[in-house]
């Protein structure tokens, strides 16, 4: 593996991040508003990094229909803002700094993002919250591809790296990207020659694979279960422990296929910079409830995804570990500056 600069660390991002949540950096309103009986006093935005109808805008409407079903918050507006590291959704996130009426979706992508310095120093001072799931990235072609299997794919792409279009969404270097590139690295493909298309969500990709614009898709779960279960696809792998259920049992994993990869990506949620330790403590709170309920444990089992509620301080650790993780990788795919620079810190 080639050498490559060290890429900066999560940890002085985590560092602004604590302090933030200890109340750093608030406005004289923001702080009035953050008393010790902090709750939601009128509609929530909750940002989406992604175009509508993808697995994280799926998440986003199901978890703000439960907090407002469970009187959890006076309701909700679901505003998708996709596009390149989530900076268009991450500047609707900071641009109420202190007011947690402005939740957004916390993925794998974020820590990436991070790691390839894609982030000005403004849009790195966010709050996480709590992680709600696991996902597993999933690699497919149409169901009358020539490519019957990952033995068939990698055997081509080692060939040719080139030789498929493989869609994505949304960034190059986030988790769906690196959900196919790893084991095909494992497999010994050159991945710098992938041929990797980005799309502005995963049912855009889906869409053009089912319209013979691709020929392959990394994807999570949900995004293919009516493709699936419509007979329009077929799964070469799937990046979990062990095969799923439901209309994913016959799908295989990569480690079964011999390629020893399973896909640690999560999804959870963050809220603002300087959110005050009430506001997070109400947050958190509510989503711990949600994520109880039996409707929400019947939604994630059916999206194939595993529950896994983890707090403030885990989630943070859940970033630090696995852009430690990845860091390797993304240099390899030639997604890290050569020359970081330094993340601002909390006054």
């Amino acid at each position: 593996m080639p050498t490559t600069s060290r890429p900066l660390s999560l940890r002085p991002a985590l560092a602004a991040l604590m302090a933030l949540a200890c109340g750093a950096w608030l406005p004289a309103q923001a702080q009035s508003d953050a008393g010790a009986d902090w709750k939601p006093r009128k509609s929530t935005e909750f940002i989406v990094p992604s175009g509508a109808g993808a697995a994280l805008d799926v998440a986003a409407r199901k978890l703000t229909e439960l907090l407002t079903r469970e009187k959890l918050a006076p309701g909700f507006i679901v505003s998708n803002k996709s596009s390149a590291h989530g900076i268009v959704a991450l500047e609707g996130l900071h641009r109420h700094p202190g007011d947690a009426h402005a939740l957004m979706t916390l993925s794998t992508s974020y820590g990436n993002s991070l790691a390839q310095n894609a982030l000005p120093d403004h849009l790195q001072k966010g709050t996480p919250l709590a992680t709600l799931f696991r996902e597993f990235v999933t690699v497919v072609v149409r169901a009358d591809s020539p490519l019957r299997s990952t033995q068939d794919l990698v055997a081509q792409l080692k060939q040719d790296p080139g030789k498929y279009s493989i869609g994505i969404a949304t960034t190059l270097g986030n988790h769906i990207h690196l959900g196919v590139a790893q084991p095909l690295k494992l497999a010994g493909v050159d991945i710098k020659g992938l041929r990797i298309v980005p799309y502005k969500s995963s049912a855009e990709s889906m869409t053009a694979l089912a319209g013979g614009h691709l020929d392959v898709v990394s994807a999570t779960t949900p995004n293919l279960l009516p493709y699936l279960q419509s007979g329009r696809i077929r799964v070469l792998a799937i990046a979990a422990e062990q095969r799923l259920g439901g209309a994913f049992a016959q799908a295989p994993t990569w480690k079964e296929q011999g390629i020893d990869y399973v896909s640690d990506s999560f999804q959870g949620v963050m809220t603002v910079p300087g959110a005050s330790a009430a506001q997070k403590a109400y947050w958190v709170e509510a989503l711990r409830k949600v994520s109880e309920t039996r409707e929400w444990k019947d939604f994630v089992a059916l999206n194939q995804w595993e529950p896994w509620f983890q707090g403030p301080q885990a989630t943070q650790q859940l970033l630090q570990t696995q852009l430690d993780t990845n860091q390797a990788l993304l240099g390899e795919l030639g997604l890290l500056p050569a020359a970081p620079r330094k993340i601002a810190k909390a006054p």
